[in-house]
């Protein structure tokens, strides 16, 4: 189907979600802090609106909120195309790039050729303002078509080792390779398939959390999918447990076909690739992901531009009330900018109760999202939300499990930024990311009580 937008969309342009400025974006990549400055580096195609041509483009902020896009960091070329992956500060100069005072980043990517895909190197001795692909790519090929996404960390103090994260896509494993200088690549582990097997797996990231409250660290592995999603085509599904170094060993693991019983990321439609920061000051893990879905990506009515990022997420784990441990999202957000609405809320979710909270616009325009006490359910319903019919699927009714330990009452914040609706539910242990098209952007929410 074919997007025609029948409205000014300049109006439905996020804030506070990075977007593109008059080009394609899909998923997060490279992100990386480094003296102070925020990196954002992400899929696009510098000659149009639709997938094609992916090169690497690139933003920054000081504050995860307020994004100035860069020039084109890794070009795509006659014979290559730069799909997702990451940058590191390689600070020991492990791979050698940098000269004397001076500090490499090194972004590694997927090569994607003709019917391969390979790992390669691109580095900058100039705080990310220019790249330079390594003469000697790829740097990781083990002759596949499907090989792709490296996530790339350093593991351990000064006599660690870099790990990679990648994942075979159509065998649905998350790959695990180890290397001292960047260069050079060594087989160490293999996880899944396992929990949502979906269509492929893609953009894994791995990372440790401290354990609210406590000292004990674990470690989380985030597997996206495309399709599979909970909510329907693209999804992002985690999994807790151990790391050593070489190999992840998930603390559960469930037997069962319901992908009710799995943990999401996200329970919406819109929230796919999530990586984190390599380096977040302070300890802190932060995330962004791609807010579209790979079922209608090609088609949403915006222009010149389309798609954005999800806003910068922090992520916490929790020993939640099953005694499970859960990952927690709350979102970085600035205050008073203007085109933005923020609301916090709390409503009943008790036995007997279902009410219904309606962000509204222009001509019935609207967002529902139900909470239903005695189905123990959130659901967002956006099939009056606007512009629906440039896509089969996308007038959705999404559903989500009400966070474990609520009772009387469920604490909602919502933020409302043009074309993105973020929603998060008890303290973020259930977030739901939406878009919408309506004629002006949503600016009220009133809550209404629902009869059965």
């Amino acid at each position: 189907m074919t997007s025609i937008p029948t409205t000014d969309t300049a109006a439905l342009r996020p804030v506070a979600h990075f977007t593109a400025k008059n080009s394609w974006l899909n998923d997060p990549n490279g992100l990386l802090h480094h003296d102070g400055t925020y990196h954002l580096f992400f899929q696009t195609n510098p000659h149009g609106t639709t997938w094609g041509n992916i090169s690497w483009g690139h933003a920054t902020s000081t504050d995860l909120v307020t994004w100035t896009e860069q020039d084109l960091a890794i070009p795509f070329t006659e014979d290559e195309m730069a799909f997702s992956g990451s940058a590191v500060v390689d600070a020991r100069n492990t791979a050698g790039f940098a000269n004397e005072g001076e500090t490499a980043l090194v972004a590694v990517y997927t090569s994607a050729k003709d019917g391969s895909q390979s790992q390669s190197l691109a580095f900058s001795l100039d705080e990310g303002e220019t790249w330079t692909r390594y003469a000697g790519n790829p740097v990781l090929d083990i002759g596949s078509a499907e090989f792709r996404d490296p996530k790339v960390f350093w593991y351990g103090g000064d006599d660690g080792h870099w790990v990679m994260v990648a994942v075979e896509a159509v065998a649905k494993k998350v790959v695990l390779y180890t290397s001292s200088d960047l260069r050079h690549w060594t087989f160490a582990s293999d996880f899944g398939p396992a929990h949502a097997v979906g269509g492929v797996w893609e953009c894994p990231d791995l990372f440790p959390l401290i354990v609210e409250g406590t000292t004990r660290t674990r470690w989380v592995l985030i597997v996206s999918m495309n399709p599979g999603g909970i909510a329907g085509g693209s999804g992002t599904q985690y999994f807790v447990g151990d790391f050593d170094g070489a190999s992840f060993v998930p603390e559960r693991l469930v037997d069962s076909n319901d992908l009710a019983d799995f943990d999401w990321l996200d329970y919406g439609r819109d929230y796919y690739a999530a990586v984190s920061f390599n380096d977040a000051p302070d300890g802190r893990r932060l995330m962004v992901g791609w807010a579209s879905n790979w079922d209608y990506a090609n088609v949403t009515p915006t222009s010149p531009w389309r798609s954005s990022m999800s806003l910068v997420r922090e992520i916490r784990l929790i020993a939640s009330a099953d005694g499970v441990h859960r990952i927690a999202q709350r979102p970085v957000l600035p205050r008073g900018v203007e085109g933005l609405q923020v609301f916090e809320l709390s409503v009943p979710s008790g036995v007997g109760n279902r009410h219904a909270v309606v962000l509204s616009g222009v001509d019935e325009e609207r967002l529902v999202i139900t909470i239903d006490g005695d189905d123990r359910s959130i659901s967002c319903d956006r099939t009056a939300s606007g512009q629906i019919a440039f896509h089969e699927s996308f007038p959705s009714v999404d559903w989500a499990p009400l966070p474990n330990g609520t009772t009387d009452s469920l604490d909602l914040l919502i933020v409302v930024d043009g074309m993105i609706v973020e929603i998060f539910a008890g303290d973020g242990l259930v977030t739901m990311t939406e878009q919408v098209f309506p004629r002006e952007p949503f600016g009220s929410l009133r809550v209404e009580p629902l009869s059965r």
